[in-house]
Formats: structure tokens, C-alpha cells, sequence
């Protein structure tokens, strides 16, 4: 009797901290479960609408395409064939763009991981004079627009003898992607206990090997955003690729933009040669997707 005598005020008191509640947050618990879930579902599906359809489209002839639109193949799945991308294998400029894009977007990847990592941990927690000020400066880079350095780094390149080369678009991207990177990589380290590093550096741990041991397994999920986002930059950037790259050394992003110029009617090459170059960054993001979960998840907390 007693425990259902106490149990009647908690009781009571719950009913009126829900009637209490208006009625707009009521209605949201209410639907907060089933319904939103249908509507990200929906949402997540219209959003995989175009790479469907131009997974479809470049498993169809070019006559069929001039005939009617994707969808036909649902009713009709005959008309599903490998052809294109035969002739996509065989055509020389696109082949060649994909192994570029992957030179490219791979080193300015690692090295603006990997000096970023080393930047951001020296900004938050190793002293030498100008620290501060230093840090101002990068954080300045940030607000610089990347259409600003174009001209200037173009004219050095030109007298350095590395304008047009896949070298000189990799370091265009590592050097105008670390202002970031430094940026994120060190308000995620200088959250890290600071009890933590002094027990490591108790017990004998160098700077490197503090680094290594330590603050690398713990920044984990913030260096594996920073790789996702710093990846689909690289590889979709058209912009920087057009002005520092030749017909050798072009990514698949200005080649697909050249095949349409010189030939607006070879879509047999243009479709499988644009889903390639898009299903590449959504099988590297679905990879990384539990990383990059973590990171933002890790900032959000921090």
C-alpha cells in the first residue's frame, strides 16, 4: 500500500508536466518515431534518384537514350548492356583523366592529413615563440578565396616549371587545404586531457611518440572526416584543374567537360565516364561513414 501511495504523486505529477507541454511538442513526440523515419527514408531514396538514373543511362545505347528517358529499362530490362563502358575503357582520355584524378586526389589527401595532424598538434600543445599569433594567421587563411590565389600561384608555377603538371595541382590543393585542417586538427587536440599527455610524458614519451601513441588513436575520427571532406574537394573540383592542368595531366572532371565540348553527342562515353566519377566518392564516403559519424558526433560532445 505504501509503495502505491508513492507511486500515485510521481504519477500525477507526470500527467501534469505532459499537460503542461504545448500542444506542438506533444504532436512531436507523438509522430517523432514512425512517421520521421518514412520521411528520411523518402527523402534519402529521392536523393539516390539521379546516380540510379545515371547508372541506368549508361547501361543503355545511345539510340535507346535518344528514344526515351532512364525509366524505360524498369519496363523493359533487355535493354540493360556493357557496351558503353567498353568503349569507355577504350577511350584513351578518359582512362587516362581517372589515373590523373587519382594521383592527384590521393597525395593531397595524405599530406594535407598528414601535416595538418602535425600543425594541429603543435599549435595546442607544444610552446615556441608566436604560437598564438600563428595560429591567428592560419585562421585567417580560411576567409581567402581560392579563385584570389589562381593568378599568383599560376605565374609561380610557370616560372618554377611546374605549371601543367600533376605535381603542381597536388601542392595548389595541399597548400589551400591546410589552413582548414589545421584549424579543425587542433581545437580537437587541445580537448585532449592535458592529465593524459603528462602520464605519457612520465613514462618517458618523446613529443613523436606522444603523438604517435597518444593523440593519433585519439583524433581517429576527426582525421577521418577531415580525409572524407579534404577526398571529395579534390576529386570533384573542376575549377583549380582547369587552370593548372594540360590535355595530359587532366582529371576526369575537365575531361568529361572536353568530351561534351568537342562531342555533345557521344553520350555512350560521357554516362558510364560521369558515374564512375561520382560512385567513386559515395563508395569512399560509405566507407569512412562510421569515422566520419564518430568525428562530428566527437566535435558536437567536445
Amino acid at each position: 500500500m505504501t509503495t502505491q501511495a508513492g507511486s500515485l504523486p510521481k504519477a500525477a505529477s507526470t500527467t501534469a508536466v505532459r499537460a503542461g507541454r504545448s500542444l506542438g511538442a506533444r504532436l512531436a513526440e507523438g509522430v517523432g518515431g514512425g512517421l520521421v523515419r518514412v520521411f528520411l527514408i523518402v527523402v534519402g531514396l529521392f536523393w539516390l534518384v539521379p546516380t540510379v538514373g545515371l547508372l541506368l543511362a549508361s547501361l543503355r545505347t545511345p539510340a535507346d537514350m535518344s528514344a526515351s528517358g532512364w525509366w524505360k529499362v524498369l519496363s523493359e530490362p533487355s535493354q540493360l548492356t556493357f557496351d558503353s563502358y567498353q568503349k569507355l575503357l577504350e577511350n584513351g582520355d578518359i582512362t587516362n583523366s581517372l589515373l590523373n584524378t587519382v594521383l592527384i586526389t590521393v597525395p593531397a589527401t595524405l599530406l594535407v592529413v598528414a601535416i595538418g595532424s602535425l600543425a594541429g598538434y603543435a599549435f595546442a600543445w607544444m610552446e615556441f615563440p608566436g604560437r598564438d599569433w600563428w595560429f591567428l594567421g592560419v585562421v585567417g587563411l580560411l576567409v581567402v578565396p581560392v579563385q584570389v590565389a589562381l593568378i599568383p600561384i599560376a605565374e609561380l608555377f610557370g616560372k618554377i616549371g611546374l605549371f601543367g603538371t600533376v605535381l603542381g595541382v597536388v601542392l595548389f590543393h595541399t597548400g589551400y587545404g591546410l589552413p582548414f585542417a589545421v584549424f579543425l586538427l587542433r581545437n580537437f587536440f587541445a580537448e585532449i586531457p592535458r592529465e593524459l599527455l603528462e602520464a605519457a610524458r612520465l613514462d618517458g614519451a618523446g613529443e613523436l611518440r606522444l603523438f604517435a601513441r597518444v593523440v593519433l588513436p585519439l583524433g581517429g575520427p576527426a582525421i577521418a572526416s577531415l580525409g572524407i571532406f579534404q577526398f571529395l574537394w579534390v576529386w570533384n573540383d573542376m575549377l583549380v584543374a582547369l587552370v593548372f592542368t594540360k590535355s595530359g595531366t587532366q582529371p576526369i572532371t575537365v575531361a568529361l567537360q572536353t568530351q561534351v565540348r568537342q562531342f555533345g553527342n557521344n553520350i555512350d562515353v560521357l554516362a558510364p565516364g560521369a558515374f564512375i566519377s561520382m560512385v567513386i566518392p559515395l563508395v569512399v564516403f560509405f566507407t569512412f561513414q562510421r569515422q566520419f559519424v564518430s568525428g562530428v558526433m566527437a566535435g558536437a560532445v567536445k
